[in-house]
């Protein structure tokens, strides 16, 4: 989306305390749609910044198109100047521990008194309940939430390989913030939204519970799970390539047949239709990874593709930042980091009018905006 093209959230002032990955993805979310977003760090920055292993890709993926102001909350005239602060913005968004923010006065209660307009976004492990003072994170909630146990094999609970929860929580956060913008048009009023990764998660496992409710037999993990399809599998191809095929009509059986030249498997009896398949798919799976393991991956994609054949290769991360489909797509987009280098970032996967949102102004370096941003309170940056 074209820098000098008016967002939906233009004129929107967002303040967040947030870090890792739940707050800033919604912050992010509403700073790609337009809003103006300050990000308050501490001083010496928000330690996401400089997270190793897993975490070092979490600033910079979650935290783009925002401003950076450095403020002492530890202190009395970092909490007065935030206050000021969030006087001036329509919404402000924390995810720190429970009962921080009200040790500090920073919480909803006590702002809304002062600013009946804020709309307070917290974003939580659990929402109100038994469990809303435990401390949470992604694998927590996976684990509790039927992610996990429904991901791995049996016996073998696997966190999914991405902060699913934090994400999504974030998501939700922000879908939370919209409504009640829309709200407040009508209201004049703000109002609190909490999202939590505990209720997250459980809205992913959601289908799995109704299966039990309305089956009475508890849902087996994934991996060892009956499959409603005979031919829905990763196959073992030449050169110990791997392509996930998925055969889900009895049409798309005889056409996989004929792609792999081997009508006379689909002419068989026992696979006459998918039911008949689905009892006998060990043996079905058998018979084509025979086929299958002399194929070349970059030879039978082409022909599974022409055929209308759903079929995906096994990408790893790093490949994807050559993806034709997401370069030609927009759905990657060049964007300066804090210490001047450029990477591509992946926008948010929407469009709108046609046009992605995307990356507007340089990843913050820390305090960036300080001097900007405090001057319109009267103010000046501590030195």
């Amino acid at each position: 989306m074209a820098s000098n093209t008016r967002l939906p959230l233009d004129g929107v002032r967002v303040v967040e305390f947030t870090h890792m990955v739940m707050g800033p993805t919604c912050g992010m979310i509403l700073a790609d749609l337009g809003a103006e977003v300050i990000k308050v760090e501490p001083p010496g920055g928000d330690k996401t910044r400089t997270l190793p292993g897993l975490g070092i890709g979490f600033f910079r993926s979650f935290n783009r198109n925002k401003k950076s102001v450095v403020l002492d909350i530890t202190t009395q005239e970092g909490i007065d100047t935030a206050i000021e602060l969030i006087g001036t913005c329509d919404v402000m968004l924390e995810n720190f521990r429970p009962g921080l923010m009200q040790k500090l006065g920073l919480d909803y209660e006590t702002l809304a008194k002062r600013y009946p307009r804020l709309i307070y976004v917290s974003h939580k492990g659990f929402l109100p309940g038994p469990y809303e003072k435990r401390l949470a994170l992604d694998e927590v909630v996976q684990m509790m939430g039927g992610l996990s146990y429904m991901t791995g094999p049996v016996g073998r609970p696997l966190r999914a390989g991405t902060s699913v929860n934090d994400i999504m929580g974030g998501m939700f956060g922000a879908i939370g913030v919209l409504a009640a913008l829309r709200e407040r048009d009508f209201t004049g009023l703000g109002q609190e939204v909490q999202s939590a990764l505990f209720e997250n998660c459980v809205f992913l496992s959601a289908q799995h519970m109704q299966q039990y409710a309305m089956t009475k037999e508890a849902p087996p993990p994934m991996p060892a799970r009956v499959s409603a399809w005979s031919v829905y599998d990763v196959f073992t191809l030449a050169g110990n390539e791997q392509l996930f095929i998925g055969a889900v009509s009895d049409k798309q059986f005889i056409t996989l047949c004929d792609v792999l030249g081997r009508p006379d498997i689909a002419a068989e009896p026992r696979f006459a239709n998918n039911a008949l398949r689905v009892a006998v798919r060990p043996e079905l799976l058998e018979v084509l990874g025979a086929v299958l393991k002399d194929h070349r991956a970059d030879e039978l994609a082409p022909k599974l593709e022409a055929a209308g054949i759903p079929y995906a290769p096994i990408a790893r991360p790093e490949q994807l930042l050559d993806d034709p489909h997401l370069k030609a797509s927009g759905g990657l987009a060049p964007m300066v980091t804090e210490d001047g280098t450029t990477t591509d970032v992946v926008l948010l996967p929407l469009t709108m009018g046609g046009r992605r949102p995307g990356v507007r102004q340089a990843l913050a370096r820390i305090g960036e905006h300080t001097q900007e941003i405090l001057s319109r309170l009267g103010k000046r940056a501590l030195p």
